[in-house]
């Protein structure tokens, strides 16, 4: 570990890239050592003796084969490749010349953003518009028909040769589809894809669920990926779709579920905490509850999305819960 931690403090005398996550840092040095050095006996077994003094180094450095071996990766750091013009080479006085071709370009894309930030940037280089935490974007879609973002959304567009097909990365989106019964409108989310000639409705995804709530018109949701489960909604529906199945058909109050579009949440009787991870969808820095009590007390509003923590502050006062604001803008209810 000496050889490591002597690299850690000369980086910091050369200004070479560190990640701030001292076992990140030091995974990145090994992984980087093994490649350059595949046969050194000597180096594989202080490695695994790394490994072995601490659970997260194995499973930092795993995590980081795992990453560098994704063809997505691949696939997108040749493309900014070629979008600079040549292939890049990384180099620092401390970390020798590896991975060559798409593999250098991984390696510094990794060192250069740090591994926590991979999903982001995968989201980024496949969207055609995001927005960011706590702002909202009205779009004119090629076919006439609009598209508005949410908070923190992302998506990628296909209107090539007759398609109307949108994929909603991250977030939520509310369409008005211009009708055109012989081109139906597409959009998929990650668990399910909704179709229609022309109307009014939202789609909501994350790594749990798809939510599909229909204000005017009429949509069919498919179940993604074996295409075996359909269902139909009315105006003033919602569904859900999950890796495994749809939810049954449900009523819904589209002016409060759609309450976004107008810059407002509203709700009626929910938990707390349920309605902070609504809240801090619009809020940039983590809400934590300390208190399991104050999570369960029921709460009900009408608030606009412009100050999420005004509305957090309010929320927890009316909980009979205190904030503590960390420094970050981290807010703690106790």
């Amino acid at each position: 570990m000496t050889s490591v931690t002597n690299d850690r403090t000369r980086a910091r005398d050369t200004g070479t890239y560190m990640h701030a996550d001292p076992v990140t840092d030091a995974a990145l040095d090994w992984l980087l050592r093994l490649q350059s050095r595949p046969e050194d006996a000597a180096e594989r077994a202080r490695f695994e003796q790394w490994c072995r003094q601490d659970p997260r180094h194995a499973e930092t450095y795993a995590r980081l084969v795992a990453l560098g071996a994704m063809p997505e990766l691949e696939a997108a750091t040749q493309r900014l490749a070629r979008q600079d013009g040549e292939i890049l080479q990384f180099t620092t006085p401390t970390r020798p010349r590896v991975w060559r071709w798409a593999g250098a370009i991984a390696a510094s894309i990794l060192l250069a953003v740090g591994i926590q930030q991979y999903p982001g940037l995968m989201i980024r280089w496949q969207a055609d518009y995001q927005t960011a935490t706590g702002s909202k974007q009205e779009l004119d879609l090629p076919d006439g028909s609009r598209m508005t973002l949410n908070t923190a959304s992302a998506v990628a567009l296909d209107f090539e040769d007759g398609r109307r097909s949108v994929k909603l990365l991250q977030g939520e989106a509310f369409f008005d589809v211009v009708p055109d019964a012989a081109h139906p409108f597409k959009v998929a989310g990650h668990f399910s894809e909704v179709e229609v000639k022309g109307t009014g409705f939202s789609v909501r995804t994350d790594d749990q669920e798809d939510l599909v709530v229909l204000q005017h018109g009429a949509v069919q949701v498919v179940h993604l990926p074996d295409r075996a489960s359909t269902a139909h909604l009315d105006p003033g529906q919602s569904i859900s779709a999950t890796a495994t199945s749809l939810s049954p058909v449900a009523s819904v109050s589209t002016e409060n579920a759609l309450a976004w579009l107008e810059g407002r949440i509203v709700f009626s009787e929910r938990r707390l905490s349920s309605v902070l991870d609504e809240v801090g969808r619009y809020y940039p820095s983590p809400v934590i509850i300390a208190n399991n009590r104050v999570g369960h007390v029921l709460v009900s509003g009408n608030y606009r999305l412009t100050d999420p923590e005004g509305t957090i502050r309010s929320l927890a006062s009316a909980a009979g819960a205190s904030v503590s604001r960390l420094p970050g803008g981290i807010l703690i209810l106790q």
